[in-house]
């Protein structure tokens, strides 16, 4: 393939990275939110009650509606500069004290989302993204 060929691409599969980062994202907070896709019964015991002001219920917004957010691509740069900070404090907080390699304490996604959302901080969200129909509004209105 020719760089110019993947050059081209390259906003595109911005936007795809985005959109399927988000729905990802997204399925972790319905889960704690609203026990969808149903929590796996560990050891024979239940999920334990879900509490929408503990640090649970904070990540479960934050990872619902962040998600949503960054799924239609609207306010894109600052919540995946939030999502980026929330996924590296989940990260030491929730995995990290398990096991010192990821790959033993589970936090091999928290790590990849947080690294993800500070690229897209970088990046922006790609042609497919509602900042970018605005942005585009708002030039055409100041050059016309």
């Amino acid at each position: 393939m020719s760089e110019a060929f993947t050059a081209r691409l390259a906003p595109l599969f911005l936007s795809i990275l985005r959109i399927m980062s988000a729905a990802l994202f997204i399925a972790h907070g319905t889960q704690k939110l609203f026990n969808f896709p149903a929590r796996p019964v560990v050891d024979g015991a239940a999920p334990a009650a879900f509490e929408l002001f503990s640090l649970i219920g904070a990540a479960g917004v934050l990872e619902f509606g962040g998600g949503l957010l960054l799924l239609v691509g609207l306010f894109t740069r600052p919540v995946a500069f939030l999502l980026s900070g929330m996924m590296a404090v989940a990260y030491f907080i929730a995995h990290h004290p398990r096991a010192f390699y990821p790959v033993n304490n589970g936090g091999d996604a928290a790590i990849l989302f947080c690294f993800i959302f500070l690229f897209l901080f970088f990046a922006g969200g790609g042609p497919f993204a509602v900042d970018t129909l605005f942005d585009k509004r708002r030039a055409e209105a100041a050059a016309g």
